[in-house]
């Protein structure tokens, strides 16, 4: 459905987006994440089409944005961070220029804003001005301008930036409704948000695609954690035989109590593979005192990326 080659986007000498390639199917929810500054913003105007590529391609299912914006539009709802409204129209009436921007009919147009209010849960603040709602009520403002025409790609930029921890659970509970019959893109910097909601995680650094995979794919990147008393040497012996093991680093310990990453391969059947080290280990002569799996998540994951981040900048 959405499909990015080469992405590219220049300021001068600056390369606020550089060569990003990714494709996203329906019925996604993908977190765009990374720190403030890293090109997530950048990327969502471009997809949106309020921001020209300097080089490289982007497909909304089939249309350039470039040369079919108006096709491009009416696939795609928009939350900008800043969430822009007029704080002098109520709600109704927001909605409403909203619908007629889209390009809703004004027999349709009753029952499209009545069905969109319900969704975001604006039904007792629809006759309010926006300038006297609460940011979080604002925010659901912006949600619904950005579905009231049902497009079937959604794009959030911070959706729960400035929200309180209610406010919140609100949006989230908003986006898994929504997450039922459009595709989802959340762009943010904040790694709960991303594993509260979405399904698919891609981490933008310095403007390049560090990251790209399915959450729940993460804690099968993990290595097997073993203590053991054998020395990197003695243990690299044992487990020669061991075809599945691709790397051993001495991670810390002394004395009998020595603790090990074991790198896998990737098509290795675990629980296979732990059988047969600790049977290696043992017919060593060396004595195995844990074996687990190292649980590698999201959080460490980005922990990682960032370290490289600054060594870079360093």
């Amino acid at each position: 459905m959405i499909k990015t080659e080469e992405l590219t986007r220049t300021y001068g000498d600056f390369v606020a987006v550089d060569r990003v390639s990714f494709s996203i199917g329906k019925g996604e929810i993908v977190g765009l994440l990374g720190h403030n500054g890293a090109g997530k913003t950048t990327i969502m105007k471009m997809l949106t089409g309020f921001l020209e590529p300097t080089s490289g391609s982007i497909s909304i299912d089939g249309y350039d944005p470039l040369t079919a914006p108006m096709a491009v539009r009416k696939k795609i709802g928009y939350l900008p961070e800043n969430c822009p409204v007029y704080p002098e129209m109520t709600v109704i009436e927001y909605l409403d220029f909203a619908a007629g921007l889209h390009g809703i009919g004004d027999e349709e147009r009753p029952e499209r804003l009545r069905q969109t209010i319900t969704r975001t849960g604006l039904a007792d603040k629809a006759d309010q001005p926006i300038s006297i709602l609460s940011r979080g009520y604002r925010q659901r403002v912006g949600v619904a301008q950005a579905i009231i025409h049902q497009p079937e790609i959604l794009i959030l930029d911070e959706p729960t930036n400035g929200l309180d921890p209610t406010q919140i659970q609100h949006m989230r509970a908003l986006i898994n409704d929504l997450s039922k019959r459009t595709t989802i893109i959340i762009s943010t910097h904040i790694l709960q948000e991303v594993q509260a909601v979405c399904n698919r995680v891609m981490i933008i650094r310095s403007g390049q695609m560090a990251l790209d995979a399915r959450l729940d794919e993460l804690t099968g990147r993990g290595r097997l954690l073993v203590t053991t008393d054998a020395e990197p040497d003695a243990l690299q012996a044992d487990l020669t035989g061991i075809k599945q093991v691709q790397a051993i680093d001495r991670l810390s310990g002394e004395d009998q109590y020595i603790n090990y990453g074991l790198t896998l391969a990737s098509e290795s059947n675990r629980y296979q593979t732990a059988a047969g080290i600790a049977g290696a280990i043992l017919a060593g002569g060396h004595h195995l005192y844990e074996l687990s799996r190292e649980q590698q998540n999201l959080e460490t994951l980005f922990g990682e990326i960032t370290a490289d981040e600054r060594r870079m900048a360093s």
